[in-house]
């Protein structure tokens, strides 16, 4: 019913930028939260930033806090992680993901595939 589709990773050297993209489709996307997670080779899949349903508020990770912005456009259903002086340790598949509740409930209903961030050193 809900579909996300993440775009946008790659290659990057240490301190670098990159900007992931996600495309939702469905009904009531737009009244989403949306959230993206990461998982690196080994670890827990952890939570990076998060968006209400209005863009109004946003929540941020400590490790990324300063560095990685998260922004939605409603209209075309995209939502953004704009993220810059990366560093190696955010190398990770990175996943793009919607709740229905509050986004630090992590709660979250719907996944997309992944995109890999490698950030080299």
């Amino acid at each position: 019913q809900v579909q996300l589709v993440e775009s946008g990773g790659g290659l990057v050297q240490a301190g670098g930028s990159l900007r992931l993209s996600c495309a939702a489709s469905g009904r009531t996307v737009s009244s989403h939260a949306m959230g993206w997670f990461r998982q690196a080779p080994g670890k827990r899949r952890d939570f990076v930033a998060a968006i209400d349903w209005s863009g109004d508020n946003t929540y941020y990770a400590n490790s990324v806090k300063g560095r990685f912005t998260i922004s939605r456009d409603n209209a075309k259903n995209t939502v953004t992680l704009q993220m810059n002086s990366l560093k190696p340790e955010d190398t990770a598949v990175y996943y793009c993901a919607a709740t229905r509740t509050h986004p630090t409930l992590y709660d979250y209903d719907y996944w997309g595939q992944g995109t890999q961030v490698t950030v080299s050193s």
